[in-house]
């Protein structure tokens, strides 16, 4: 991409597309294109054809989506499935039709069956039934997968598709309803240290293994993908390790600074066993994810004091 060239970021003000942004004008892009919500709904379809016929993006970071966790998931199932698909569907289609140069569509590790074999290979897709606490979300991304393959493969329209691991990082979500395990543990844990609470209750068993990808080493990988590979099939990113939620929570509650027990609510689902990506075909590339672990949620906690804590 050239250093001026037009680059839209849809949803720049997300988890994912502010840490895209940031990328972008760290690395010298000088003609980046946003929107608020309250500027362009892109569930609306006639509002999205205006726009693109308008600005005329070159470069498409399809970044916008309803995301959340397990509970928000369960709570609204409709609208999970229903605006990730209005949103895909419109920005696609008008990236194509008003001649973008590239577009590249975020998915998600929860496109994976429930037992997929682990590490979960990028050919895994569509070989088992899928978890039933995401599935409208999945099978929106899903969708979103196949129709930039299609638009592909019938208008030869150059579309890449990212399926990224567990995100986290500045800007994430810490509403306890709709969160996602790392914020919300983070949040858990430094409210009960202020309220000097005796003990933290967290979901499940603690017993699910999961990988977490700080999103700065997302977008960093994005950028480096949206200037070096065209190829139709998606690609995972992640670092290729994984925890347990249990041994998530001890780094937590370490860095944190909370002393009191962990009770686990084993009433409360687990969700997929166990998601770990295979990043071979990512690393054969020439990228690696390089924020570890306990490093970014110090860096998370910090903005979350400096940010979001009442």
């Amino acid at each position: 991409m050239d250093r001026d060239a037009r680059i839209y970021v849809a949803g720049h003000r997300g988890l994912v597309g502010s840490a895209i942004l940031r990328r972008l004008e760290t690395g010298g892009f000088s003609n980046l294109i946003v929107r608020t919500h309250d500027e362009l709904d892109l569930t609306r379809q006639a509002d999205v054809e205006a726009f693109f016929e308008q600005e005329r993006p070159e470069y498409v970071f399809l970044a916008a989506a309803k995301v959340g966790g397990i509970l928000a998931n369960a709570t609204y199932p409709a609208d999970f499935i229903r605006v990730n698909l209005q949103i895909q569907t419109n920005v696609i289609d008008a990236a194509y039709r008003f001649g973008a140069k590239k577009l590249l569509f975020l998915g998600s590790s929860c496109i994976y069956p429930k037992f997929a074999p682990q590490p979960m290979k990028e050919e895994h897709l569509l070989t088992g039934p899928l978890e039933p606490t995401n599935e409208p979300y999945a099978v929106a991304k899903i969708a979103g997968i196949v129709m930039v393959r299609s638009y592909r493969r019938q208008y030869g329209f150059n579309g890449i598709s990212l399926m990224p691991t567990n995100l986290y990082g500045p800007g994430d979500n810490f509403d306890l309803t709709t969160s996602h395990v790392l914020p919300a543990m983070i949040r858990k844990f430094h409210e009960a240290k202020v309220a000097g609470a005796p003990s933290v209750t967290l979901w499940g068993t603690g017993s699910p293994r999961r990988e977490f990808l700080h999103v700065d080493d997302l977008a960093d990988a994005a950028v480096f993908l949206m200037e070096r590979y065209d190829g139709e099939d998606i690609l995972n990113v992640g670092v290729g390790e994984d925890v347990t939620i249990a041994e998530l929570a001890e780094i937590v509650r370490d860095v944190v600074g909370y002393e009191g027990e962990i009770e686990w609510d084993t009433s409360k689902p687990d969700g997929t066993p166990r998601k770990l990506l295979d990043v071979s075909r990512l690393h054969a590339l020439g990228w690696r994810a390089r924020i570890g672990l306990r490093e970014g949620i110090e860096q998370t906690y910090r903005w979350y004091c400096e940010n979001a804590a009442c």
